[in-house]
Formats: C-alpha cells, sequence, structure tokens
C-alpha cells in the first residue's frame, strides 16, 4: 500500500437535489482516479462538521457509500478518513472493510480513529466517554481488528469488547493496510506505531515539525524503523485556475466561520484553521504543500477541496500539480 496522494469529499452539499447527490461523489472520485490520485476517502460522520457547514446538511454513510464507489472505479483505493471507532462493533468492522476489500477487488484501506464528535454520539445514542475511554476502546478494537485482517481467529476479553474465536471470511489477501488518523503526540502516535502502516496527521501544517520529533519518538518506544510508518497530511485545498478566486473562497469560507484573514496577524493565522489551508492556482498550492507539508519530513498528502472540488476540471488540475511532488 501506498497513499503518497489522496483525495477526501468531505461535503455532499453541492446539488439541487438528494438524487443528484451521489453522481456527483461518483464523478469526483472517478476524476481523482483519472488524475492519479492514490486513494479516495469520504468521511465517518452522520452530520455534517463545524467549520464546514451545519449538522443537517447532507452526509452519506461511509461504507454504504464506498460500496458504491467500489463498483463505479477501478484502481483507486478507498477509505473512510476515518472510521470513528465508537460507531461499529469492532469485529464487525473488520467484517465491513474486508467485504469492501472483496467487492472492490483489494481496493480497500482500513481508515480508523477514535471517535470525536460529541453531537453524533448524544443524538444517535452512541456512548461517547471520555477522551481516555475513547483511547482505550480503540486499542482494545484493534487488538480484534487486526488479526481478523490478517487471517487469523481473534479472541479478546477486554474492558470494551470480547470476541471468541471470530473469523473473517472470504478475504482476498492478509495485508489489508490500517491508517491510522489523529493528531495526538501520545495516544494516537504510539497506536500508529504499534499498529498502522499510515498515519495520516490531522493538525495545523505549522505543527508538523514537533508533530514528526513526537512520532519518531513514539517509533523508537515501540522498536520500530519509522520509515515503515507511511505518513500524510490533511491539507484543505482551495484552488482555481483564476488564483484570485480561490482566495476570495478561501476568504468565504473562512467567513462563515468569523474568521477575517485580513485582520489576523501572521501568529493568529498559524494558530487558526486558515494554517490547514492552502489557496491559489494549482502551481500556487504545489509550492506552498511542498514548503509547508513535504519538506517538513512527511511523505504525502490528502487534500480535500471542499470549495470547489466538485466543479469539472479542478480534481484533474489539482492532481496534474500535486502529483510530481510525491511520486
Amino acid at each position: 500500500m501506498s497513499i503518497r496522494l489522496g483525495y477526501q469529499m468531505p461535503t455532499f452539499s453541492n446539488t439541487s437535489s438528494v438524487r443528484e447527490l451521489f453522481p456527483t461523489v461518483i464523478a469526483q472520485a472517478r476524476a481523482a482516479e483519472a488524475a492519479g490520485f492514490d486513494a479516495a476517502f469520504v468521511m465517518d460522520h452522520f452530520y455534517q462538521l463545524p467549520l464546514i457547514g451545519q449538522p443537517d446538511e447532507p452526509m452519506l454513510e461511509a461504507y454504504t457509500s464506498l460500496g458504491a464507489l467500489a463498483t463505479a472505479t477501478e484502481r483507486i483505493q478507498l477509505s473512510a478518513l476515518v472510521t470513528g471507532n465508537t460507531y461499529r462493533n469492532p469485529a464487525l468492522l473488520a467484517k465491513t472493510v474486508t467485504t469492501l476489500d472483496v467487492v472492490s477487488g483489494g481496493r480497500a484501506v482500513l481508515g480508523i480513529g477514535a471517535g470525536w464528535f460529541e453531537l453524533e454520539h448524544q443524538q444517535y445514542g452512541f456512548e461517547f466517554g471520555s477522551f481516555t475511554e475513547r483511547f482505550e476502546r480503540l486499542g482494545e478494537a484493534l487488538q480484534i481488528i487486526t488479526p481478523m485482517l490478517r487471517g487469523r481467529h481473534a479472541t479478546f476479553d477486554g474492558r470494551w469488547y470480547h470476541t471468541d474465536n471470530a473469523m473473517n471470511e472470504p478475504r482476498i489477501r492478509d495485508d489489508l493496510p490500517i491508517l491510522l488518523g489523529g493528531g495526538g503526540e501520545k495516544k494516537t502516535f504510539a497506536m500508529a506505531a504499534r499498529f498502522a502502516d499510515h498515519l495520516n496527521i490531522i493538525c495545523n501544517a505549522s505543527e508538523l515539525p514537533r508533530k514528526i520529533e513526537a512520532l519518531h519518538q513514539r517509533c523508537a518506544e515501540a522498536d520500530r524503523d519509522p520509515a515503515t510508518l507511511e505518513t500524510s497530511f490533511l491539507a484543505f485545498v482551495i484552488t482555481d485556475s483564476d488564483g484570485d478566486r480561490a482566495r476570495k473562497l478561501q476568504r468565504d469560507m473562512l467567513a462563515k466561520a468569523g474568521i477575517d484573514l485580513s485582520t489576523m496577524s501572521p501568529e493568529e493565522v498559524g494558530n487558526s484553521p486558515a494554517d490547514r489551508q492552502f489557496a491559489g492556482t494549482p502551481d500556487e498550492v504545489a509550492e506552498q504543500i511542498q514548503a509547508r507539508v513535504l519538506d517538513k519530513g512527511i511523505d504525502g498528502i490528502i487534500v480535500n477541496m471542499v470549495a470547489n472540488g466538485h466543479e469539472p476540471g479542478v480534481i484533474d488540475a489539482a492532481g496534474k500539480a500535486l502529483k510530481p511532488l510525491v511520486g
């Protein structure tokens, strides 16, 4: 597995009717595949996230969507970025992602994290628990999921989960990749060093040097060569052939969150969501990503283009500019 360039679809609010919604998703996945992206991602949420939209905006269930995309694409890897561990029994999740792998002909990736969106848990009736409890649950879940993905029966008796000789058939392969997502330097990075093939780091770009240092420390503690753990950064990309239009889209998007770039100091920008954004022409965005992300020691980039990724030609232009950066 290698994900050096990924495309995430975090919004389904770009159509005038629900019937047009999934054809737009398919079109984006196919465009990403044609443009050379390694993987296509959807979010595992039931409500739209803060800073992107309102909770009642359209949000599709992740694995149903990925299964449908498996039949609409041919080569691109498919994953959630990332699966909320609290939403599913771990043995069922192992079965679900393995079925996606079979349906897609070996293109599934298990992206997983501890879960964090409290409103969804409250309103859907999922136990939220404390921060510590959610990571305890994730650690237990990975001890069940990992053997089930690797062709072994899983027997586990923990505080949160129990399995007794759980089987997982059929499988295409015994090396279905595990991707962990998050920015926690102690818990998330330690679990990635122990279980993951890929770590998608979610943070502000200015934090990356510290994150890389912490990851290397966790790998050393786990006696793992950090070169064996592929890394990527989640970037919000706003790009257009007209760079001024891209920057206006960025300003408008931030304004909805009450952020005015024109009044902020560089230090304030570095501490804000704007530090995760890259705006301009495709070539300008590529230069920013090279300097702010890849030059810091990150292997790859996963982009979402929430502002205009649904517009024809935008994904292709981004792919042409970004693919040469990551090989």
